[in-house]
């Protein structure tokens, strides 16, 4: 057995303030680079918005939770159901990584690398300012790539602020005081 079919879909700290996610899609790179890259594709993940590819290029990316998936789960107390943020590209290297800003809190690269048939794509969000963050962050991206696996491979995600909700009280217990 490789060790990519131990895979885990945590997300773990690599250093006190930087979170690692992975998983691993189905190709071609050209296929998955798409689902980072356009507004149309990006949506059905994570945020609408378009992208110009080129480094020093503003964007900016529209979060609607509560469309991401049928049904969308009961949306937590607090949380709005639409927010925007500003954005810049730092760094890029298609169609292997993408690096951004992330408004208040860091950056946030794609790195993806051809395996066989699928492909690994990591997620590094860099410089997340304290634990509360890190509990925001950590679940999020989680849940949104569980999104994005199940489109890729066909299947129905599973309801997103239900996973969400689940996912923020594993990591609580999975990030450290």
């Amino acid at each position: 057995m490789n060790d990519l079919a131990r895979l885990d879909p945590y997300g773990v700290l690599t250093e006190p303030a930087t979170l690692k996610i992975q998983r691993l899609l189905p190709g071609p790179i050209e296929r998955v680079w798409a689902f980072l890259t356009e507004s149309d594709l990006r949506r059905q993940w994570l945020a609408a918005g378009d992208m110009e590819l080129s480094v020093g290029a503003p964007f900016e990316l529209t979060w609607r939770n509560a469309e991401l998936t049928d049904p969308p789960g009961q949306q937590p107390e607090g949380v709005s159901g639409e927010h925007s943020m500003e954005s810049r590209i730092t760094e890029l290297d298609p169609p292997r990584k993408l690096t951004f800003t992330w408004t208040n809190s860091g950056d946030v690269s794609f790195e993806l690398e051809p395996r066989g048939d699928d492909v690994l794509l990591t997620v590094i969000h860099r410089r997340l300012r304290d634990r509360s963050m890190m509990l925001m962050v950590g679940p999020g991206w989680h849940a949104h790539l569980d999104v994005l696996e199940a489109r890729m491979r066909g299947r129905k995600p599973v309801p997103h602020w239900d996973n969400w909700t689940r996912l923020k009280k594993e990591y609580a217990e999975r990030i450290p005081v």
